[in-house]
């Protein structure tokens, strides 16, 4: 009688924000933040070189920009983070000023949803590799869509095909496998031994 009601109350619980989860997701924001600053200039030479041999390549270039939401979501596992961290984190990109301006936290939150998506479809459960690289890739696809609806309006079918693909590959390979790596990398440090994702590694030591 009592496991049925525990499990009641244990569920939501799991899935509730702490305040720790609130200062780590907001620490994962703003140092994305800083890779997204580094980025904004750093991607144009690799981007132009790319975009020479053939149109829509360029979005093999976003993959940084999304390893925010996939990261925040890796280390939180609740609900809401890998929309929240991909969101501040663009902000704080707008608001530091980049050549997209505003626009850039709309591209955070479309970047953010099709992550978050992801982890919803597994239930907040399951954070290996694959669904990292799932989640990344909804990443990509979520900012490819919107980067043709916001920049690239007048663009053919063949650009359009070929630079949604490039976004989501980039999305699964740089921001999903990649953040994981990274989420891993600091659970090794300890860094998230207040974290399931930090108590897993740990386990498997």
């Amino acid at each position: 009688m009592s496991t049925s009601s525990d499990q009641r109350t244990v569920t939501p619980r799991r899935m509730q924000w702490r305040v720790v989860d609130i200062v780590i997701a907001s620490i994962v924001a703003v140092a994305c933040a800083v890779i997204f600053v580094v980025w904004n200039t750093g991607y144009k030479i690799p981007g132009a070189f790319v975009e020479s041999l053939l149109p829509g390549l360029n979005g093999l270039m976003i993959g940084p920009w999304l390893i925010a939401g996939v990261v925040g979501g890796l280390i939180v596992r609740k609900p809401g983070a890998a929309v929240y961290t991909e969101t501040v984190a663009a902000t704080i990109s707008a608001l530091i000023g980049n050549q997209w301006g505003p626009m850039t936290i709309v591209s955070g939150l479309a970047q953010g949803i099709g992550a978050e998506i992801i982890l919803a479809i597994f239930l907040y459960k399951r954070f290996g590799p694959l669904v990292a690289m799932l989640a990344g890739a909804a990443a990509g696809l979520g900012g490819g869509i919107n980067d043709r609806i916001s920049w690239y309006a007048g663009a053919d079918t063949a650009f359009t095909v070929i630079y949604i693909t490039c976004t989501t590959i980039s999305g699964a390979i740089i921001a999903g496998l990649g953040g994981w790596a990274l989420v891993r990398g600091l659970a090794a440090t300890g860094a998230l031994n207040r974290f399931a994702a930090g108590r897993t590694a740990s386990k498997r030591v």
